[in-house]
């Protein structure tokens, strides 16, 4: 069975003006296929849902996973009309889905006002230097630690 790429990047951009012209969110969509199945769909939908998180990627795991009943989304791919950003790619890598196919490259995004750009750089950059530094509350490493030693110990731990 050959893919029909041009057909699942069409419904993401299907998706795009669905949620765009809903007042939604950005313009951007995303369907997840599995053996030639679309399992998920979603559009951006930060602002109707006042989240940050709800990237077009991100809705259509949530709704992939929610319908497969499933986080683990192996042997699924992920067709998209932007380039993802930092965030959805970390969630893509998550979800395990194993390819990425997409319709606009980042400097388009970036020419509408969507630039990840500053975004990279920022991940690039050691912990303590980022404009959002982490910083580790080193009194209670142990107590942390103590959580994850836990996770460990649980005969019912799902491996993810």
């Amino acid at each position: 069975m050959s893919e029909d790429h041009e057909g699942f990047m069409r419904q993401a951009i299907e998706l795009a003006y669905e949620g765009m012209n809903g007042g939604h969110g950005g313009p951007f969509g995303a369907v997840i296929v599995r053996d030639g199945v679309v399992i998920g769909r979603g559009h951006n939908r930060v602002l109707s849902a006042c989240d940050p998180t709800a990237h077009a990627e991100v809705t259509a795991i949530r709704d992939a996973s929610a319908r497969v009943q499933k986080f683990d989304l192996s042997g699924s791919v992920i067709y998209v009309n932007g380039l993802p950003c930092p965030m959805c790619m970390a969630a893509i890598f998550w979800a395990r889905i194993g390819k990425v196919y997409y319709g606009c490259p980042a400097k388009d995004a970036a020419a509408i006002g969507f630039d990840d750009e500053a975004f990279y750089h920022e991940l690039a950059k050691p912990l303590l230097e980022r404009e959002t530094p982490s910083v580790q509350v080193v009194a209670c490493y142990q107590e942390a630690l103590g959580s994850y030693e836990a996770w460990l110990k649980r005969e019912a731990r799902i491996h993810y």
